[in-house]
């Protein structure tokens, strides 16, 4: 009974939707959850301003997925790209034999010191020598398949990890190889990184690789920074309470996630506005197309998740900020643009007035 008390214990996580301000990346959230092909969030701002709060909120407020019971990479039942090759061969050869459950959205906290084996999983080469069997102890991108992988001061993450961790997010794939001996395993997952500029920025190179760009700033109002002192407190005090209050809120969040993401693949952009967010990237002198990309598909999980199927130059005012400011620093010594430039080029792009 104990045992099943311990196991059925999670740590109350405060609500989504009583986190006060901070849009930006709220928004910046809830539009890679509805579209994880947008690729990921970079999470910029001052310390203590909610950051990680934030996202273990966006993580307990999303639906339940099904996964394949006991499977390391949390499989898709039926979804061949988000299956292991494991599951795929029982399902060839027979289907009965899967079981299914669900679980919560994996959330996986990616500690700075991890090692590439810790991340991307190991081969046990003398079992596969000895055994004649892929001996593979998955990593951290399996546990986060289907899932969010938070990296916190990832500007504080070695180079080359930061590079494993956004491939893995762009192809939705992770590969291992030792000695001669390969595994691919699926690593779709939604990446949110975050730091504090004083601590230094990512290269830009591999900052351009981060869909999404959110500044935070520390609250100045002092009625605002009281009230979410208080609610805080009040929080901690009785977490169960207020989960319940905002049971009701949560829950429509939650259903409206879901519409957004079924309705996102009939969501439609004129070629007019296609042509015009290219040309507000080359205007802005981005490099490669990734921006173009990117603010076409936020602009359309922005319309779905307002219940349109078809974008609006509103839709485009609301992201193209967050999806180009982080481009545009060619120097890394340069601080990144905070979005007046973009803000500027869009309006005389799109003929709107100040």
């Amino acid at each position: 009974m104990v045992q099943d008390d311990l196991k059925n214990f999670t740590t109350p996580v405060f609500p989504f939707t009583a986190i006060v301000g901070q849009e930006e990346m709220k928004l910046a959230l809830q539009l890679n959850v509805i579209d994880p092909k947008i690729g990921g969030v970079m999470i910029m701002g001052d310390r203590g301003t909610g950051k990680s709060t934030t996202i273990r909120a966006i993580a307990d407020l999303l639906p339940k997925i099904e996964v394949v019971t006991d499977d390391p990479f949390n499989s898709h039942p039926t979804n061949l790209e988000l299956m292991s090759n494991e599951v795929k061969s029982i399902i060839q050869k027979n289907p009965a034999d899967i079981k299914t459950e669900w679980i919560k959205i994996p959330m996986v906290d990616l500690p700075l010191g991890a090692t590439e084996d810790r991340v991307c999983g190991t081969i046990d080469i003398e079992k596969a020598l000895t055994e004649g069997i892929k001996a593979f102890e998955p990593g951290l991108l399996a546990k986060a398949n289907r899932g969010i992988l938070y990296v916190d001061e990832v500007n504080l993450l070695d180079d080359h990890l930061v590079d494993i961790l956004l491939d893995s997010a762009a192809s939705g794939w992770n590969t291992v190889e030792r000695e001669g001996i390969s595994i691919r395993h699926p690593a779709r997952f939604v990446l949110v990184g975050s730091g504090n500029p004083e601590e230094g920025e990512l290269r830009p190179q591999l900052l351009d690789r981060f869909g999404m760009h959110a500044e935070i700033r520390t609250v100045k109002d002092p009625i605002l920074r009281v009230k979410v002192v208080e609610e805080r407190t009040s929080f901690d005090q009785s977490p169960m309470i207020w989960i319940e209050n905002y049971e009701s809120q949560q829950q429509e969040l939650r259903d409206r996630i879901v519409e957004a993401q079924q309705l996102l693949p009939t969501v439609e952009i004129d070629y007019e506005l296609r042509i015009k967010i290219s040309e507000v990237c080359s205007r802005l002198d981005v490099d490669g197309l990734r921006g173009d990309i990117v603010t076409n598909r936020a602009a359309r999980a922005h319309a779905a998740y307002h219940n349109r199927d078809k974008v609006t130059i509103e839709d485009i005012s609301k992201i193209i900020t967050l999806c180009l400011r982080h481009r545009l620093r060619k120097d890394p010594l340069e601080s990144i643009d905070s979005g007046d430039k973009v803000n500027k080029i869009f309006k005389e792009v799109f003929e709107l007035e100040d």
